[in-house]
């Protein structure tokens, strides 16, 4: 974080008027709490949950060779992505780091990407520097992004967007939202099923006011989001990825798809399929540490003689397991349902044992439309 002023999102008023708590992240002063983390963290788990996303960054790229340009900085396969749909995938270095995790929409005659809002900024100078001179990498800092999660998300928004419950989970298309003409996708960042919402910033007011009104629809800040994302098992970039860590060393070798395995022509790619056919070293997992004291970020993975063989890079209280859980990198040899883990951070020694994520298991139908 700089020592820059934060940025106020589009409904800082509006979070400020709800009683939220306001703390600065990703260079923008955001809501981290309303009634409590633990409150909003069941209530989304239980009925709708709605997250100003705002800082995120929403880019267009367009233009002739727009796909094969992207394609050369993703290792995702866009010529099979059909319309509407949305791809998570993975913005690489040429030694095969990860640079930024994100979201890629097919959308007409362009593509609608999402990137993370700590990165944006880096992300659309490394775009507009790799792709193609024919192809425009637009910033649309007009657009403000919402996310609709929880199980009841599809009734408060079927209410107000007649046809929405058709979409399938990564799927999306344009609606309009109390006369305001909207971007929603089927997706999340929760475990949950959902909806991402962008509208134009200058009638998100509006859009908010109106999706609050629905009895199942509570406003929920940053707080509870990262622990509804920890017992997902989903990575947060600067934290569980970052430039010194491949795709396949962080479980994601799903954002490598079949031809490009076969083809390779992305940023990283003779390292990531060696690792493919070959393994790493080390591998993201999920831990269930016992007793009740979480571990955070930083914690050492230590071996029989104290040494460090690796780091929790999330931790924290499961509300819903009510106990403490977090995700690390350990020995390969390790990574495997339940091996035995040692902790150590702050002086205290802490056991653990590998355990499969989600560490809350989806209760919707991730192929179809929902329940």
């Amino acid at each position: 974080m700089s020592d820059a002023p934060a940025q106020a999102l589009p409904l800082n008023d509006w979070h400020v008027a709800k009683g939220a708590r306001m703390v600065p992240f990703a260079g923008y002063a955001m809501p981290i709490q309303y009634e409590g983390i633990m409150a909003e963290h069941k209530w989304t788990r239980e009925s709708a949950g709605l997250f100003d996303v705002s800082h995120m960054g929403q880019l267009v790229v367009a233009g002739e060779g727009a796909e094969k340009g992207l394609e050369s900085v993703l290792p995702a396969d866009l010529s099979i992505l059909k319309e509407g749909r949305l791809r998570y995938s993975l913005l690489l270095a040429d030694d095969g780091g990860i640079i930024d995790d994100l979201m890629v929409t097919r959308r007409g005659d362009h593509f609608y990407v999402v990137v993370n809002g700590a990165t944006k900024q880096g992300d659309i100078e490394y775009l507009q520097e790799e792709l193609p001179s024919g192809v425009v990498v637009d910033h649309m800092k007009e657009q403000a992004l919402l996310a609709l999660q929880g199980p009841k998300a599809v009734d408060a928004l079927s209410r107000l967007v007649p046809g929405v419950s058709e979409l399938s989970f990564m799927q999306s298309g344009a609606f309009e939202l109390g006369g305001v003409t909207a971007w929603i996708s089927r997706s999340g960042y929760t475990g949950e099923d959902g909806f991402e919402i962008s509208v134009p910033a200058s009638r998100v007011t509006e859009v908010a006011d109106l999706l609050t009104e629905q009895p199942e629809v509570k406003p929920i800040g940053l707080g509870a989001r990262d622990s509804l994302r920890l017992e997902a098992g989903l990575p947060l970039y600067g934290h569980d990825l970052d430039r010194n860590v491949t795709p396949i060393e962080a479980d994601l070798g799903f954002a490598v798809s079949k031809r490009r395995r076969a083809e390779g022509g992305f940023p990283g790619a003779t390292r990531i399929i060696g690792e493919i056919d070959g393994g790493t070293i080390t591998k993201r997992v999920g831990l269930a540490v016992e007793g009740r004291q979480p571990v955070r970020e930083g914690a050492m993975v230590v071996d029989g003689e104290g040494n460090e063989v690796g780091r929790v890079t999330s931790g924290g209280f499961s509300p819903m397991l009510e106990a403490p859980i977090a995700m690390a990198y350990v020995p390969t040899a390790l990574a495997v349902e339940g091996a035995a883990i040692t902790l150590a951070q702050r002086g205290k020694i802490f056991q653990a044992r590998v355990v499969p994520m989600p560490f809350v298991p989806h209760r919707y139908n991730r192929k179809g439309a929902g329940k």
